[in-house]
């Protein structure tokens, strides 16, 4: 199977939809998709300002391919586990904001993918969960980070431990998902948000996705001066004289 199948890209404008396309394994995640979602996000077509992801069929995706699973030796399983970070670091925080659809299962490895992007929309019939100690195996695409600070590790470890799995509601209390629509309806949405989105000043937006969660990570005080950093550096750009330029005339801005 290539990679174009795996993952197909529909460019409309300046907004791309990715579509893993395993329906059959409920878009289960092997390398070559890892390796799909690499190429796109490393190099995305020019003209693209925000990207919808989304899984055919009936789920979004169901974790690891455990059909495809090698046997690893420790240091091979370090490797490999360090591929998908360096991938899903790549959604996170290559510069484009990413719109993720989830339906039906939305566990694992698919939690993992659906963490590393930027708004969140659940359908009705989602199924957040991460069955790892179920399988005998622990987490590897970056869930302990990113799951683990979205719900903090004492509630992430009962998740872990017991296989408990969260819906479309129970993800949106606890920050798993942003929005929670009806069954079918998140695709709507979906595009309504990815065109807000991509009609913001693109260095806006690189600022928001890489600059908030790093001031997480860092003191008070050296968050407050990245911030200062920010904003001196969002004010002097073109999308800032463009959007004083826009309030002024009284007409939507035009950032492109």
């Amino acid at each position: 199977m290539t990679e174009q199948t795996l993952l197909r890209t529909q460019v409309d404008g300046d907004i791309a939809t990715l579509t893993m396309d395993r329906p059959d394994k409920r878009n289960a995640v092997n390398d070559a998709l890892i390796d799909a979602l690499d190429a796109f996000f490393a190099r995305p077509p020019d003209g693209v300002n925000a990207v919808i992801l989304c899984g055919a069929g009936d789920h979004f995706c169901a974790g690891l391919d455990l059909a495809e699973h090698e046997h690893r030796a420790p240091i091979e399983g370090v490797h490999h586990s360090r591929n998908w970070h360096r991938v899903t670091e790549l959604i996170e925080f290559g510069g484009l904001p990413v719109v993720s659809v989830l339906h039906g299962a939305v566990i694992g490895g698919g939690l993992e993918i659906a963490t590393a992007t930027h708004v969140r929309v659940a359908e009705a019939g989602v199924r957040f969960q991460l069955p790892e100690g179920r399988r005998g195996i622990f987490v590897g695409g970056g869930a302990t980070v990113r799951v683990g600070r979205i719900l903090g590790p004492d509630r992430m470890r009962e998740m872990m431990l017991t296989g408990r799995s969260y819906g479309a509601d129970e993800g949106l209390a606890l920050g798993l998902a942003h929005y929670s629509v009806g069954a079918g309806e998140g695709m709507a949405l979906a595009r309504d948000l990815a065109r807000k989105i991509a009609d913001n000043a693109p260095f806006s937006n690189y600022l928001m996705i890489n600059a908030l969660p790093r001031v997480a990570d860092m003191s008070r005080g050296d968050g407050l001066f990245t911030e200062s950093l920010a904003t001196a550096m969002a004010q002097t750009s073109d999308g800032a004289r463009e959007g004083l330029r826009a309030f002024l005339e009284k007409r939507p801005p035009r950032f492109r």
